[in-house]
């Protein structure tokens, strides 16, 4: 049967019209937002963009993204990685994955009211109803204020409930790419007599380096656009701001919508080398394939 030219593209052009209306014109309209004042009315060129780069409370919000991507991206990444490994040789290794996944499965926004609550903290002498301080309480130590304070503490605080969220995800996909490595290759390296130490970093990172690049970059997506965690238990307050919060904060608190699209196309710019590092792993992957 013959197959007109014109016949691949009956498949292609809904995708690409979908693609083209969900995803580039909404770019695009949010490109030309940005060069505009509050109210999308007076062009102010690139005043938008240097409130980006010099306005304090934003230069916060890019340290503190900075400071999720050093803790948050090797934490998961490790943890993962290690649990993968550790986790392969136990028999309930299909339970003990499902309680760490489980988070995965929570809201963001569920999971940043549970951790609001564990930190939760009451003056010096009240009933403290959070369990961290319940039980430095119980054990005679003073509660600490973990959500207020600054800067590193509140910081570090919302990092954990975002770990504790990713580390399933990061599990699930490099257990994997472990399992897919030959057990000869293990095998033989244990009778030549290499021990566990050196066949993880001789042999398993080595062969697992490619998905653990995917997962890593993967995470900074991820961190880069957080906001969940943020919104719910701090709002950005105390020194805790993020990139995507103050998007949130400016475009719907503030009715700024200048301001807010043009921290949406920096926030856009972040992440575009992110996604082209992870197409070229994928490609390198099949190629190897």
């Amino acid at each position: 049967m013959r197959t007109h030219w014109f016949t691949p593209w009956l498949y292609v052009i809904p995708a690409l019209a979908t693609l083209m209306f969900f995803l580039v014109y909404p770019s695009l309209n949010t490109l030309i937002i940005s060069f505009f004042g509050p109210q999308s009315e007076k062009f102010v060129g690139w005043t938008n963009y240097l409130y980006c780069f010099t306005d304090e409370t934003m230069l916060s919000a890019f340290r503190n993204n900075l400071f999720w991507v050093i803790l948050f991206v090797p934490l998961t990444v490790f943890l993962g990685l290690v649990l993968a490994v550790i986790l392969d040789r136990v028999p309930y290794e299909s339970f003990v994955k499902s309680i760490i996944f489980m988070p995965m499965a929570i809201s963001f926004v569920g999971a940043g009211v549970i951790w609001k609550f564990i930190y939760s903290y009451r003056p010096v002498g009240s009933a403290q109803i959070g369990i961290l301080n319940a039980f430095l309480s119980y054990l005679g130590v003073q509660p600490i204020p973990w959500l207020i304070t600054r800067p590193w503490l509140n910081n570090i605080c919302l990092i954990v409930v975002g770990i504790w969220i990713w580390t399933g995800f990061c599990l699930v996909v490099l257990s994997a790419s472990y399992k897919g490595i030959p057990r000869e290759l293990l095998e033989a390296a244990r009778v030549d007599g290499a021990n566990e130490y050196r066949i993880f970093w001789k042999i398993i990172l080595p062969l697992m380096k490619p998905t653990v690049a995917v997962v890593a970059t993967t995470m900074v997506i991820n961190v880069l656009k957080v906001f969940d965690i943020v919104y719910v238990m701090t709002n950005g307050a105390f020194s805790t701001e993020v990139i995507a919060n103050r998007m949130y904060k400016e475009m719907f608190m503030f009715r700024n919508y200048g301001r807010a699209s043009a921290i949406a196309i920096v926030l856009l710019l972040f992440i575009i080398p992110m996604i082209i590092i992870n197409v070229q792993r994928f490609r390198e992957q099949e190629a190897v394939r």
